[in-house]
């Protein structure tokens, strides 16, 4: 079967979302993972095959991957291995796009942006939720500002019963529960532990809610898209329901999710691997829904008046996709982003993040007809029916 794209981490939580809606918008996919864990209907389509990948065999990756016709590689992966497959990726000629990447391995990422540009390739780090819809929220309210001194960005999330479900990758929970955030206070970078957020937002479809900092590549890629027009203050900051934050907490504080090693009978295990294993296998709530709000304030002037824009990302369980909740708004992003380098609505080359380079009113557009809503200022903008943007 020849392939339109590559999905690694297809049986994780992002990339089975990503993977079900490439298929859906009738392209091939070759699905890569450990195993095949809550994907087996996915595999059973006309279009799609699987494909073993283990990431901690560079090679075997190698492989497959030298093996598809797909010209992009949609990594939906934990984070850890991101720069090693970026590289492989241009060594194999293929577009190549991401979730996330922490701090130092997106700027490892960057600097292979010649190499992507000199082969007619794109490659694009942050496509999901946040980073992702936030970084195109903010491409389309730049042209609406003179300045912009301070940016607040996050996420903030509810369900409707006190039951614990894996919100996203416990790999990126274990970090931003652990990690000090990097926060732009007046132009200097400054670290604050996630609980020295005091600050409450009344968020949009969620209502009012403390939040955590958190550490994002946000602050850093945003900092660079607006350093031309002055930009101070960047903060990026998350919202758990009140259960699920003790639950994640306790979790982290027990060492639970842990990426080091302990010896098991002689045998080195990771905490959070086997973490990971039991609570992918916990039964779903019958009826539990969930609703996420993937927010953005932007401070400004236009024209030497005081200026200010709030965006709003709002994201609820679907019919036909309520195993996956709220998660639809970071693996659909993956999806929608992929599309665009396939059919060159994205034809800049390089490597990016997504304010740079995804254009923002066809972007919405596919959210909306996706079920994920767009505001600006509280007023919708890419209802399937009357879709507007930038």
């Amino acid at each position: 079967m020849k392939h339109d794209f590559v999905v690694i981490g297809a049986n994780g939580i992002q990339g089975r979302i990503a993977a079900r809606d490439l298929l859906e918008s009738g392209f091939t996919v070759l699905l890569c993972g450990l195993d095949k864990w809550r994907i087996d209907h996915l595999i059973a389509r006309d279009n799609a095959e699987f494909a073993h990948i283990d990431l901690r065999d560079l090679g075997e990756a190698r492989r497959v991957i030298a093996k598809s016709t797909a010209r992009i590689v949609v990594n939906c992966a934990i984070d850890d291995y991101n720069f090693e497959v970026t590289k492989l990726c241009l060594e194999l000629g293929r577009h190549y796009i991401d979730l996330d990447s922490e701090e130092r391995m997106t700027y490892d990422q960057f600097a292979l942006s010649p190499g992507f540009k000199a082969k007619g390739l794109t490659a694009i780090t942050g496509c999901g939720s946040t980073p992702g819809i936030s970084n195109v929220m903010l491409r389309h309210v730049r042209p609406q500002f003179d300045k912009i001194h301070t940016v607040k960005v996050g996420f903030a999330w509810d369900c409707n019963m006190e039951r614990f479900v894996i919100p996203f990758s416990l790999d990126t929970i274990q970090w931003e529960f652990r990690e000090k955030a990097k926060v732009l206070r007046d132009g200097h970078f400054v670290e604050k532990a996630p609980e020295e957020c005091q600050e409450i937002f009344d968020h949009l479809s969620i209502g009012r809610r403390r939040s955590v900092f958190v550490k994002h590549i946000e602050h850093h890629t945003f900092c660079e898209y607006l350093k031309d027009v002055g930009v101070k203050n960047i903060t990026v900051y998350a919202s758990f329901p009140e259960h699920s934050h003790r639950t994640l907490k306790t979790l982290v504080e027990l060492g639970l999710l842990n990426k080091e090693p302990i010896l098991v009978d002689g045998r080195p295990v990771r905490p959070l691997d086997v973490t990971a294993e039991v609570l992918r296998r916990l039964p779903f709530p019958d009826g539990y829904s969930e609703k996420e709000n993937i927010w953005l304030k932007v401070y400004g002037s236009k024209n030497r008046r005081a200026k200010a824009i709030e965006m709003d990302a709002v994201a609820e369980t679907m019919a036909g996709w309520e195993d996956e909740t709220c998660n639809v708004d970071t693996g659909m992003p993956a999806s929608i982003i992929a599309q665009m380098i396939y059919d060159g609505r994205i034809a800049e080359r390089g490597l990016f993040s997504p304010e740079f380079v995804v254009p923002p009113k066809p972007f919405f557009e596919e959210l909306g007809k996706r079920g994920v809503i767009v505001y600006e200022n509280r007023v919708p903008i890419n209802l399937p029916s009357e879709t507007s943007g930038s």
